[in-house]
């Protein structure tokens, strides 16, 4: 196998690599609320998944819900991390936006 990506030309100098936009996952429409404590030295997180958004769109809802919880978080990978239990304070301002809320896990 040869590796034949062109990364500089005589014409035209250095050839930047085109990004493509990253995909807004899709999924089936549900978005799901889990409690982890996986790795997280015993520090429980509550992750949502399934949002139908992109990185910008998911930046905003997970600022917003964090101050609704009062509590730190991030996002990570299209997951929505808060920390704590969380779930109930979650669904009910996921449901208020009009997503389709379940909880996942135990």
């Amino acid at each position: 196998m040869s590796n034949s990506r062109l990364v500089y030309s005589t014409d035209g100098g250095r050839i930047k690599e085109q990004k493509q936009p990253a995909a807004i996952p899709q999924g089936d429409g549900i978005v799901r609320i889990r409690r982890e404590t996986a790795g997280r030295n015993g520090k429980g997180v509550t992750t949502v998944t399934g949002i139908p958004a992109d990185e910008a769109e998911l930046k905003a809802i997970a600022k917003d819900l964090k101050q609704t919880c009062g509590v730190g978080g991030s996002v990570k990978e299209g997951v929505i991390e808060i920390q704590g239990d969380q779930r109930e304070k979650i669904k009910a301002a996921l449901e208020k936006r009009g997503f389709t809320v379940k909880f996942a896990g135990g």
